[in-house]
This record gives structure tokens, sequence and C-alpha cells, in this order.
């Protein structure tokens, strides 16, 4: 049996282009590291783009000749698994397809109801009811899918759904999926203690959080690491919840020499010095806390649970050990006004967040929220027929206009903007030589996000390339780092300080003799100044870039050597 596991497209451009999207969710590696423990032939699809390329959709189902697809689904991505189901249907009318996911658990009716494409719906936590539907299919044996727990079908053309499937006991029972696929999003809990009403993980995971060991979990990250992925997203929901079990992986990351650097996501309640003492350590470079108001009054209606005193002090310990705080708002619940978005103004002044996302309050199934919306507008599914791939808040009440929240949410992003760079040079780190070299990758990180990463194309940010430089001086004063010299070093050459430009680089090279970007941007440096030769000593110290054998060849050419110029083009072309 041949067994497709796809992460499909979404029906809408993503307004925040971040990591979570482009990824396939790590629910599906596990989905699939269960099938490859039993010898199924499984393979997983990254689609979550290939609607800019609609014809492979067909021309790829046509090669691999799945008897059964499985899809990932979100809310947002829903319309995306239609349509390519539909299109396998019409390839191959006997093959199965399965929905499963946030997105699917709590639309198993609708879905089954009025898409004859799908014939499964997996509900809940998916690798058992999954594996098991797969055998019943397999055995041609689904009269009466009944007793297999945790899966929706239809029976006598009506939808139906099972008995819940038990939750996984101990999550080391399950296989690893690194063992058999690369990726980058871990996560070392199932499960949220806290209730947001806008968020669905309350009623699909449960409220009770269970762990991975923190071995089962260093040694993931170990496989993959050799797999050659040296950054990591770990995705829980609130990474830090048993502060113990945090600290014993940091430990074992650092006692392991794991060269790596990572995200996470927490609570502000759910952090302390200690525990992003160790963070850093183990190379976490960024938290994302959920902070969605300034005021207290829509936080408690979000059921937040999270007060301003601890937003200000997770944040300032956060930055305070070098780790980028992210900040997450959302804006447009009710009671927002001119008056709760000045409060979140000014707690973002208070905070000085390194990175903010504002999002307007969505509705989702599965949620408390879609609970209140059904209920307020006597509205049921049937609402998600339509392509849409969320419901607005504001579009239910009459209070708030699209307008009023467009508004909003553009002073809100103007003003991160205009206060970032005064966030960025106010922070102070804490003086632990320890930590030092931890240091000096945080400044030298943040430098190159002005200078040409993320915030180098907001016009609405101010003196970038001066803070840069002071950022990557700040780097520097720490201790050395490539990437800080590197940062330097161009920024003097685009203003034509050629001399300051090939001093700074050669101090970087005394440091990291073998680094190419310093070695090249150096010789670059020298071709500008019309030393063709010392330039070139650069270069062919690195015949597999194409860059430095790009350069060389104009040196040859400077230097009247045509033929040997001619040598490095036509090597050039092959690379």
């Amino acid at each position: 049996m041949k067994i497709l596991l796809i992460y499909p497209y979404f029906l809408n451009p993503r307004v925040h282009n971040v990591e979570d999207v482009r990824a396939v969710p790590l629910g599906l590696y596990y989905v699939a590291a269960v099938l490859e423990e039993h010898q199924y032939d499984v393979e997983i699809l990254n689609w979550y783009n290939i609607d800019a390329t609609p014809a492979k959709i067909k021309e790829i189902l046509a090669e691999k000749k799945p008897d059964l697809i499985g899809f990932s689904i979100l809310n947002a991505n829903r319309w995306g698994a239609i349509d390519i189901a539909h299109i396998a249907r019409q390839l191959n009318p006997q093959v199965k397809i399965v929905f499963g996911g946030i997105g699917a658990t709590f639309l198993w009716k609708h879905f089954l109801t009025h898409f004859q494409e799908i014939d499964f719906v997996v509900i809940g936590e998916g690798e058992y009811p999954f594996l098991n539907l797969v055998r019943r299919l397999e055995a041609d044996r689904t009269r009466d899918m009944g007793d297999i727990r945790g899966i929706a079908y239809r029976k006598n053309d009506q939808a139906v759904c099972t008995p819940s499937a038990a939750r996984i006991k101990r999550l080391d029972d399950l296989p690893d999926p690194a063992q058999y696929f690369r990726f980058q999003h871990l996560a070392l809990t199932r499960g949220c203690g806290g209730n947001c009403n806008f968020c669905g993980s309350p009623q699909f995971w449960g409220r009770r959080v269970r762990f991975h060991s923190a071995d089962y979990f260093v040694r993931q990250i170990e496989r993959l690491v050799q797999k050659g992925i040296r950054f990591f997203y770990f995705s829980d929901d609130t990474f830090t919840v048993n502060k113990k079990r945090v600290i014993e992986i940091c430990r074992k990351i650092v006692d392991k020499q794991l060269d790596i650097s990572w995200n996470a996501i927490s609570r502000v309640d759910h952090v302390n010095e200690e525990i992003l003492y160790w963070m850093r350590k183990a190379g976490c470079i960024q938290i994302s806390y959920g902070v969605e108001s300034g005021s207290e009054k829509i936080r408690d209606y979000m059921l937040k649970n999270i007060s301003n005193d601890q937003i200000r002090s997770a944040f300032a310990m956060t930055q305070k050990y070098g780790i980028m705080a992210r900040a997450y708002f959302i804006y447009g619940a009710p009671g927002e006004n001119e008056h709760t978005i000045r409060e979140t103004m000014d707690l973002i002044k208070a905070i000085k967040p390194l990175s903010a996302i504002f999002y307007i309050l969505d509705i989702f199934p599965g949620t408390a929220l879609y609970d209140d919306f059904k209920a307020r507008l006597k509205a049921g599914d049937d609402i998600w027929l339509n392509r849409i791939e969320d419901i607005m808040y504001f579009e239910t009440v009459p209070e708030l206009t699209k307008e009023m929240i467009l508004s909003f949410g553009q002073r809100l992003r103007s003003y991160f903007y205009e206060k970032l760079p005064e966030f960025a040079e106010s922070i102070q780190l804490i003086d632990d030589e320890d930590l030092y070299s931890r240091h000096s990758e945080f400044y030298s990180r943040l430098a190159m996000t002005f200078d040409h990463g993320d915030y180098a194309a907001i016009d609405q940010i101010s003196n970038k390339q001066a803070l840069a430089e002071k950022l990557y001086e700040k780097s520097l004063s720490y201790a050395p780092n490539a990437d800080a010299y590197l940062g330097l070093g161009i920024l003097n050459q685009k203003k034509g300080r050629m001399p300051a430009a090939i001093d700074i680089l050669s101090t970087g090279l005394s440091h990291f003799t073998r680094d190419p970007r310093l070695n090249i941007c150096l010789g670059v440096g020298l071709m500008n100044l019309g030393q063709y030769d010392r330039a070139l000593e650069r270069f062919l110290k690195f015949e597999n870039e194409k860059d430095a054998v790009r350069f060389a060849a104009q040196c040859y050419e400077a230097l009247g050597d045509r033929k040997q110029a001619n040598v490095l083009f036509e090597k050039l072309k092959m690379m």
C-alpha cells in the first residue's frame, strides 16, 4: 500500500511569512514514523506552496499512484486539501482520502457531510487511529469500522464518529521520526495548561501536559544534527512549563557540545533567571510570548491570566540574557477602542520587544470564541462551505468596523517600528563572562536584522545602517565574531572607507583565518584599491566558492592574464 501524507496549500497568501507556515506539522512526521515502524511505504509531501505551480499536483499524483492520502488540516488549508483530494479522486476513483489534524477534528461532520472526496477523518491524536485505519483498509474489512477508536466515517450515508482514542500516556513510546526524516520543528510536550478562548489547543490536546523525557528529546536533536540541521524551532505551546526538565535538556545540549541554535515559545509567567541562563547557554536565541494586549480588561476577556508586571518582568529578563523576546499581539477583541490601543502602545514601550507580530482576532472551530459565535449569530458549521480561511471577530459585531480595525493595526505596527531602534540601543546584557560569546552572537545577529535582514526593507525604521554599525561594534566588545567583522567590513566598503574596511576584515581574519566570507570581502576591498595580486591570494584559497572564482577571474583579467581568466570563467559556468 502506497501512502502519501500531504501538508496542503493555504487559501490566501500569508500576511506574516513566518516559519510555521512553511513547515510540515510535527504530528505528520510522528504518524509517518509509526507507519515506518510497521513497514508501510509512506512519503511526506510539503505542498504548502504547490498552488504556485498547480500542474504539478496532477503530475506528481499520477507518478506516485497512492492508494491512500492523508492530509494534515488546519482551518486555513482545508480548501487546498479538498481541491487536491478532488484531483486525486479523478486520477484514481479508488484512492482513499483521510483528513486529520486540528482543523479536521473539529469539523469532522462538516467534511463528511459535504465532501464526498473525503472517506475518513482521524480525530485528535492521530498516530494509532491512523495506523489502525490503514490496517483495516489493507485487509479490505471495511463493512463496520466502529471498533476503530478515534475516527469518523460514513455509515448508511450518515457521518458517524467512534469513541475517542486513549491519549498516549508515555510520549517516549512513540518512534522517533528523526530516525527517518529531516525536520526542524520539535516538541517536548503535548497539551497546554492555559485556557485562552481564541486557541484550539485546550480542546484538542486537553489541559494536562504530557512530556517526552529529556533523553528522548536530546537524542532526537542529535539525530537531526547528524542529518545536517543546526537550527530548530521548539514548537510547544509553553516549552518552559516544567523548568527542571528544560534545564536538564539544556545541560545535556551543553555537555554533548551540540552546536545548535533554536527558538521557543513560552508564557511570561513560566520563566525565571535560572531557566533563561541555561536556555541561552544551550543555544536559545528567541522566545515568543503571547502578550495579546496592553489592556488587562481585554486579556481577561481572552482568559490569558497574566499581568502587566509579569509581562514586563519576563521581557526584561529574557533580553538581559541575550535572547530576543518576541511579542505576539492580538487586536480587534470585544471592547477594543482608542484607549485600549493606547494601552497596548504603552506596554510596547515598557517591554521593548525586539520582534512583534500583530494579528486580528480570529474565530476558529474548536475554540470557546467559536462556540460563542455560533450561539450569538445562530450559526452552524455550514459557514465553512464558503471559501474563507477564518472569521474575524470584528465581522460579527456592529461596534467594530473594518476601517477601525485596519487603522488600529497600522498604528500598532508603525509605533513598534518607530520605537525599535530605541529598543535595540537600550539593551543591557548581564555581565557574565560565561555568556560573553553568546552576547557577541546576540548583537551580531541583531545587527544583521537591520543591516540586510527582516528589518532592512522597512522604511518606517530610521537610521538602520548606523544602528547596525553600533550593534556590530557592541558584538565585538564581548568577543570576536565573524559575522560582526564581516558586517562592519561591508558597511565600511559601502561608505567608501576602504582602508577602514580592510583593517576590520584583516582583524577578523586573525581570528577566523579560513572564513570564506571574510576572505572574499577583503579581496573585494583590495580589488577596489587596485591591489589585484593581494586580492587574488584571498580568492584562490576557495576554489569551490562561486564568488571567489568569479572575482579571481576578474583579477586575472585586470592583471592581463586572459588565459587564466578564461579558465576560471569556464569553471564558473560548471558550478
